[in-house]
C-alpha cells in the first residue's frame, strides 16, 4: 500500500502471534471437540453414524407399504431434517440429556428425518413419515387427506374442536376401543402390548402418557389422531413443562426487540448514512472500490437462499408462493448488498479523508505482498478468536447457565447441498466487517470523539443481529460477540480491512466446515478442508495478479488533514 498514507500499527510479532495462536487452537480443541458438549457449538450430531437420505426414503416407503397398506405409485418425495427444539432445549438447560440419550432418544427422538409423499397410490393428498436418523425406524407419521383435514388438527387452528371430534369418525366408540384400533400399529412403531399407558381423550384422538418414562418434568406421550373411523397419524415425543415454555417466549420477545430496534433499525440508519458519506468522501475513494465484494455479497446470498428450497417446500411453499418468496428474498438481499457497497466506498473514503489507508487497492505499492501477509494474519487470529470463544463459553455456561437447542431452519441437512454451507462465511465476514467496522467506526468517531465508544457500538449493534439463534438466555450471545466484535475491532485498526475480512471468513469458515465434516463422508470432509484453506487460495490469486513489480509507483507524499484517530506508535509488541 502507499507508504505515505499506511499508518505505523503497532503490531505483533509474528512469532508472538502464532504462539498464541497455537494458544487458541489448543483451547479450541480441548474445550469444543473434545468434550461431549461440542455438537452444541458446533450444531452437530454427537451420536452413530446416520443414515442417508435415501436409507431413510427406503425405509418410509417400505413402512407405508407393509404397514399402512398403500401401493404406488411413490413419487416426488422430499426428505428433510425435523427437530424438536423445545425438549432438546429443556434437556440441555437442565443437564438431563446423558440419561436421555440412554433411556429413551432410540423410541422418542428429538431429531428425525421426515419423508413426505405426495399423492401416494393416488389416495391421500400426502403422507409423511418420521423416520430415527441412525437406526432407520419409523418412528410416528401423518395422512393427509385430499381435503387436508387433519392439518387443521396439526396447527390447532380454523376450526372448533367439535368440529375436529365429529370428522374423526370414531366419536361413538369408547377409549378402549379406539386404543384397539392403533394396537397394530403401536406394534409396528416398536411398542410392546406390555407398555403401561395413562390414556386421554383428545378432540383428534387419543393421547397416550407412558408410564414410568420421564426426564425431569418431562414425560414421553404418544398422539393418535384418527379420520373417517381408522388411525390417521401417531407422533411420539416427550412434553415439555410450560415454565420452559414459558421462558423460551419471554426471552424470544426479547431476542425480537434487540433484534428489531437495536439491530435492523440501526443498520439500517447506517446505510443511510453510508450513501451519504460515499458522497461527501468521493474525492478520497472510487465508486469502483465496492461493486466486487458487493457482487459476491449478493451471488453467494442468493445461492445459500436458493440452497435450501427443501426447507421452503416442508413450510408449504411451492408454485407462484415459492417464486414470490424467492423474488421477495432477492430484493431484501439486493437492499442489503447495497448496504454493503456504499459503506465499502464510505467506509474507504471517510479514513482516506484522514489520511489513513486500512484498505489498499491493487497496484499500490506492496499490496499483493499486504493481501498475502493479511491472510497469514487472518489465520492467526482466526485460531486465538476461537480459544477466546471457546473461553466465553466455557465461563457463560459456569456462570449464567448459558445453553443452546436446535433449528431446522439453519440445518445443513435441509440444504440442497450441504457442502455449500461454508460459504455463507464471506457473507458474514464482508457485510460485517463492511458496515460496521469499515464505515461504522469513523463514522461513529465523528460523533463520540473516541475509538473505543465507536468500537462498543457498532459491536452491539453486530451483536444484537444475533439474538434470535437458539441460544439462551438471550444476553448470552450479546456478552460473547462484544468481546469477540471488540477482538475484530482490533484487528481492523491495527492490521487494516483485509486481514480483519480474512480473519473473520477463517473464523467463520473453521466453524461451518467442521458443522459439515462431522455428519460424515468423504465429500463432506474433503469440502470442509477445502473451504478452510480457501482463504489462502484467494490470498494468493490476487498475489498473482498482483506481484512485486507490476505496482503502481508511490505518490508523493502530500499535506493531508487532521487524522481522524491518533496514530498509532510504530510497530513493535503490545
Amino acid at each position: 500500500m502507499d507508504s505515505y498514507s499506511k499508518p505505523q500499527m503497532r503490531r505483533m510479532k509474528t512469532r508472538t502471534l502464532w504462539i498464541f495462536a497455537a494458544i487458541g487452537l489448543i483451547v479450541f480443541i480441548l474445550l469444543q471437540i473434545v468434550p461431549a458438549t461440542a455438537s452444541e457449538t458446533l450444531q452437530m450430531e454427537q451420536s452413530a453414524e446416520l443414515i442417508t437420505k435415501a436409507q431413510a426414503e427406503e425405509s418410509a416407503l417400505k413402512f407405508a407399504e407393509s404397514t399402512l397398506g398403500l401401493s404406488g405409485p411413490f413419487e416426488d418425495a422430499l426428505v428433510t431434517y425435523e427437530t424438536r427444539a423445545d425438549i432438546y432445549g429443556y434437556l440441555t438447560k437442565e443437564d438431563l440429556m446423558e440419561d436421555y440419550l440412554k433411556k429413551y432418544e432410540k423410541q422418542f427422538p428429538y431429531d428425525i428425518f421426515q419423508v413426505r409423499f405426495k399423492k401416494p397410490g393416488g389416495l391421500l393428498n400426502a403422507l409423511t413419515v418420521d423416520v430415527h436418523m441412525t437406526t432407520g425406524k419409523v418412528v410416528g407419521f401423518k395422512e393427509i387427506p385430499e381435503t387436508g383435514f387433519p392439518n387443521v388438527v396439526d396447527l390447532g387452528i380454523n376450526g372448533s374442536s367439535d368440529a375436529v371430534s365429529a370428522s374423526s369418525g370414531v366419536e361413538g366408540l369408547t377409549w378402549e376401543e379406539k386404543l384397539a384400533l392403533a394396537q397394530p400399529y403401536l406394534k409396528a412403531l416398536g411398542y410392546s402390548a406390555d407398555t403401561q399407558l395413562v390414556v386421554d381423550e383428545t378432540p383428534a384422538g387419543l393421547a397416550l402418557t407412558v408410564t414410568g418414562f420421564e426426564a425431569g418434568q418431562s414425560n414421553a406421550q404418544i398422539d393418535i389422531d384418527f379420520y373417517e373411523g381408522k388411525v390417521s397419524g401417531i407422533e411420539s415425543y416427550f412434553t415439555v413443562p410450560q415454565s420452559h415454555t414459558d421462558y423460551v417466549k419471554g426471552q424470544t420477545t426479547i431476542a425480537n426487540w434487540l433484534t428489531y430496534a437495536g439491530y435492523a433499525l440501526l443498520t439500517f440508519v447506517l446505510g443511510i448514512l453510508a450513501i451519504v458519506y460515499s458522497a461527501l468522501t468521493k474525492v478520497h475513494t472510487s465508486f469502483k472500490r465496492g461493486i466486487l465484494l458487493s457482487s459476491i455479497y449478493f451471488v453467494i446470498s442468493m445461492g445459500s437462499a436458493i440452497n435450501m428450497l427443501p426447507y421452503f417446500e416442508k413450510e408449504g411453499l411451492s408454485g407462484p408462493l415459492l417464486i414470490f418468496g424467492l423474488l421477495f428474498q432477492g430484493g431484501v438481499t439486493l437492499v442489503l448488498a447495497a448496504s454493503v457497497y456504499f459503506s465499502l466506498v464510505g467506509g474507504d473514503g471517510l479514513w482516506r479523508q484522514q489520511g489513513i489507508n486500512l484498505w489498499g487497492r491493487a497496484k499500490e505499492q506492496g499490496y499483493g505482498r499486504h493481501v498475502l501477509t493479511s491472510m497469514a494474519d487472518g489465520y492467526a487470529w482466526a485460531l486465538i478468536l476461537l480459544g477466546v470463544q471457546s473461553v466465553i463459553f466455557f465461563v457463560l455456561e459456569r456462570t449464567i447457565h448459558m445453553w443452546s437447542t436446535t433449528d431446522a431452519s439453519q440445518s445443513p441437512y435441509n440444504m440442497v447441498y450441504p457442502v455449500l454451507l461454508p460459504l455463507l462465511a464471506w457473507v458474514a465476514g464482508i457485510g460485517e466487517e463492511a458496515v460496521y467496522r469499515l464505515f461504522g467506526i469513523p463514522m461513529l468517531k465523528k460523533m463520540f470523539r473516541s475509538t473505543l465508544v465507536a468500537s462498543v457500538i457498532t459491536t452491539l449493534i453486530w451483536a444484537f443481529g444475533h439474538t434470535l439463534y437458539p441460544i439462551y438466555p438471550v444476553i448470552s450471545r450479546p456478552i460473547e460477540l462484544l468481546i469477540i466484535g471488540l477482538l475484530f475491532s482490533f484487528i481492523f485498526l491495527r492490521y487494516g480491512f483485509i486481514a480483519v475480512l480474512f480473519s473473520h471468513v477463517i473464523f467463520d469458515s473453521i466453524l461451518m466446515s467442521l458443522s459439515i465434516m462431522f455428519t460424515g463422508g468423504t465429500v463432506n470432509i474433503a469440502a470442509g478442508i477445502f473451504y478452510i484453506a480457501l482463504p489462502a487460495i484467494v490470498a494468493f490469486v490476487i498475489y498473482l495478479f498482483n506481484p512485486p513489480g507490476k505496482e503502481r509507483p508511490p505518490v508523493p507524499a502530500q499535506k493531508k488533514e487532521e487524522p481522524l484517530f491518533t496514530t498509532p506508535h510504530p510497530e513493535g509488541h503490545l
